[in-house]
């Protein structure tokens, strides 16, 4: 007879996040505060890269989200992450869950 599988923990319940969508100047405040170039904040948020007319790589997305004059505006929940991603959200820190007693890292 087969054993039954173990019962995993009661899922923690969402939590109630404030996520504002930014101006194009928060979030060029937030990059430059990381010390990122446009190109790698987009790299690390998953933007398309492209290569500019001087060789550097560049992002035309990012690029749009802080210029003042494009109605585009990153989401906030993206910003959320970012702000997470560059230890620079006002309430909460990223940290690795802890591995229970006995389980192997990465497991």
């Amino acid at each position: 007879m087969p054993q039954p599988l173990p019962q995993s923990p009661k899922p923690t319940p969402p939590l109630a996040l404030p996520m504002p969508v930014p101006t194009g100047e928060q979030l060029k405040a937030a990059r430059t505060a990381a010390g990122l170039s446009q190109a790698e904040a987009a790299q690390l948020m998953g933007y398309p890269l492209q290569t500019g007319s001087r060789g550097g790589l560049q992002s035309r997305t990012w690029q749009a989200l802080e210029s003042m004059g494009d109605e585009r505006n990153m989401q906030g929940p993206v910003f959320a992450m970012f702000l997470l991603l560059t230890g620079q959200h006002p309430d909460w820190v990223l940290s690795p869950r802890t591995a229970p007693a006995g389980a192997a890292p990465g497991a």
